[in-house]
């Protein structure tokens, strides 16, 4: 069973079977050339890893990488993160603009085994309405074997805002990513089965 988030209610999937709560496992990964290199500190994983913790998300960060804007480098930090059975979601930060470097969505795309769309609109509507740039990103959601991936915004703003745009759908996508049948989430919080 899984319960929703918000800055109110708690989320906690429970094991199948056991009824025992645990906290859902993170990883985090930084895409950017500059925190890469050192010349920039990093402030947009930071600002994910807070993002679950003020919203009452009981996670753990099991792994934080910094990668360069090189999509061979992106693509193998989801695949080791993902097929290592020890993390249930991703979290990408940065290279998701229109700019040169920016390929991110290119590089998760190639790896993922579903795309789930939906996320990343719902993302875009909900910051788009105070910041019409936010339209100009290329946020990437889907699933790779048992993760949820999301590919946000480098900036710490976005990454926050997107995050806090689908908290309340992650336990859900994540139950149905292992096979399980959680009930839906409805607006305003709580479940219908």
């Amino acid at each position: 069973m899984a319960a929703i988030v918000t800055a109110r209610r708690a989320v906690i999937l429970e094991s199948e079977g056991e009824g025992m709560s645990q906290p859902i496992r993170v990883s985090i990964v930084t895409v950017s050339d500059g925190v890469a290199s050192g010349e920039r500190e990093d402030r947009g994983g930071p600002a994910c890893e807070e993002t679950l913790a003020a919203a009452g998300f009981p996670s753990v960060v099991v792994s934080r990488d910094v990668v360069p804007d090189e999509p061979a480098r992106i693509e193998r930090v989801v695949r080791a993160r993902a097929d290592s059975g020890e993390t249930d979601l991703i979290v990408l930060t940065g290279g998701t603009g229109v700019a040169p470097r920016d390929r991110t969505p290119e590089a998760v795309r190639r790896v993922l085994d579903v795309e789930a769309p939906g996320l990343t609109e719902k993302m875009r509507a909900d910051t788009g309405r105070e910041f019409p740039a936010a339209f100009l990103s290329r946020q990437v959601a889907g699933v790779r074997g048992r993760s949820l991936v999301l590919a946000l915004p480098g900036s710490p703003n976005g990454a926050a805002d997107c995050l806090r745009a689908v908290l309340e759908l992650i336990p859900h996508a994540l139950g149905l990513v292992r096979g399980e049948k959680p009930p839906h989430p409805r607006p305003g919080g709580g479940s219908a089965a």
